[in-house]
């Protein structure tokens, strides 16, 4: 079983025609196991109030997208928790702390974090802790 911390730009591409979507749809697989920190799951509602706010949405079609990724057998972790490693990571890379949360998960089980925040990628290149990213296109 392969562990994978998914962040919430990648998430929302299982429920969204995105680009990238069907790369992400591969992390659904039942030989993967799946983490985030607690507070994924505000922000994959803050990314469906947004469509919703901006007419490309509507709030029923919010609220099914919410619930089908809501479903999804997913391990949660206490962000609290790995708030002073993020801290770390965020002002080492210069990245907001909200994303290195995800990447101190990864690190603290010993897995990749799946991201297509290409910013995010590019701003640790060159670290060793680009070892623990995925761009989501190039899962196997």
């Amino acid at each position: 079983m392969k562990k994978f911390v998914v962040d919430a730009n990648v998430a929302v591409k299982w429920v969204l025609p995105e680009i990238h979507s069907e790369a992400a749809s591969r992390l659904l697989n039942s030989d993967h196991t799946l983490l985030v920190p607690d507070f994924f799951f505000s922000e994959i509602g803050n990314i469906f109030w947004k469509q919703v706010r901006f007419g490309t949405n509507t709030l029923e079609e919010a609220e099914l997208n919410f619930n089908q990724i809501a479903i999804t057998p997913i391990q949660t972790y206490q962000s609290k928790l790995l708030i002073p490693s993020a801290l770390e990571i965020a002002v080492r890379v210069q990245q907001a702390v909200y994303d290195c949360v995800y990447l101190a998960l990864a690190v603290n089980q010993g897995c990749q974090m799946v991201t297509a925040d290409k910013r995010f990628i590019n701003a640790l290149q060159g670290d060793d802790l680009a070892t623990y990213l995925c761009w989501v296109e190039y899962l196997l």
